[in-house]
């Protein structure tokens, strides 16, 4: 177990320098000036002046060699300091957690929203023995991942905002700003989860121990919630990791139609100014985000299939020498 445990801490390790060095090469090799951006802010056009330029990469260290900067990113990242933000001058580390707790909570009920659709998606389309309704569940999750999440955002605010003025249009300020933007964020990713967990269940009830739990006259609800479920729940851990990409994916967008604060916000305008240190410190932290939760899922594994750490095991020496031939 220790041995499994160490392999999965020294892959996220890597995942994390990996993740952070490839940022660092592309946002390297952009061709603007992130420091020129920054002085003509207003979009002008009229060429800045050259002392004042230089004195400002001199200050973010954008006038050292690109190894020497390569270097001093990565000491300041492994101690929490990504510098100062080249478009406002605040600290990056401050610039995020600003953003982060909103974009935590739109996350947090997206995902539980999402689980528990997919999951009930799932359930009900293997375990109804109705043809048609077998289908037209099965139907929605292929759906649900088609649809662009722009376009469903747009329609949720035209019908529920504008229309039914249920729910508020835009902002942060409340529960109920709330709930359009999770709904919106969580129909791809609980379709994704719907899909991998149906299929993961139907090939799971073709297994030879379901005929034979079902010849000694267990129930099929019981087979499913507690053989069938529990099996099939593992792909579905398995995809953790890209659900919390495509959330944290799509907060961008989300937040961009709701005008919502939040990391999605800042990402956007942070590319849009070229704001180096602050695009850095967001892919850092969403790596770290991602590393962790599929961290937590290998650390899963061994609770729900005891066999996964098996073969971490050492090999056991034969128990009895090879008997000489008389």
């Amino acid at each position: 177990m220790i041995r499994y445990i160490g392999q999965r801490v020294l892959q996220a390790l890597a995942v994390l320098w990996a993740a952070f060095t490839i940022s660092f090469i592309v946002l390297f090799l952009l061709p603007s000036d992130p420091v020129s951006l920054a002085v003509d802010s207003a979009g002008s056009g009229t060429p800045a002046d050259a002392a004042a330029i230089a004195e400002l990469q001199a200050r973010y260290g954008l006038d050292q060699p690109v190894l020497v900067q390569y270097w001093h990113s990565l000491v300041g990242s492994v101690q929490g300091d990504f510098g100062l933000s080249i478009a406002t001058g605040q600290p990056v580390t401050t610039a995020i957690l600003d953003a982060v707790p909103s974009t935590l909570g739109l996350a947090a009920t997206a995902l539980v929203l999402a689980v528990v659709f997919g999951s009930a998606v799932a359930y009900t389309a293997t375990y109804t023995q109705i043809a048609w309704l077998k289908n037209l569940l099965l139907a929605l999750p292929p759906l649900g991942v088609a649809v662009p999440t722009f376009w469903v955002g747009l329609l949720l605010l035209q019908l529920f905002s504008f229309r039914l003025r249920w729910f508020p249009a835009f902002g942060d300020a409340g529960a109920a700003s709330l709930v359009l933007p999770a709904v919106t964020l969580a129909l791809p990713t609980g379709a994704v989860i719907a899909q991998v967990l149906a299929t993961s269940m139907a090939t799971t009830w073709k297994q030879p121990f379901v005929d034979v739990a079902r010849a000694k006259g267990v129930s099929r609800l019981r087979v499913q919630t507690r053989h069938v479920l529990r099996l099939s729940s593992i792909p579905a851990f398995t995809i953790a990791g890209v659900l919390v990409g495509t959330l944290l994916a799509g907060s961008v967008v989300v937040e961009t139609v709701f005008s919502r604060a939040g990391v999605g916000r800042l990402t956007q305008t942070s590319v849009l100014a070229q704001d180096i240190p602050v695009v850095q410190g967001i892919v850092v932290l969403t790596s770290l985000v991602f590393v962790l939760v599929n961290l937590a899922v290998d650390l899963l594994y061994p609770l729900i299939d005891p066999r996964i750490v098996r073969e971490y095991r050492p090999a056991q020496a034969s128990a009895e020498p090879e008997k000489a031939h008389v």
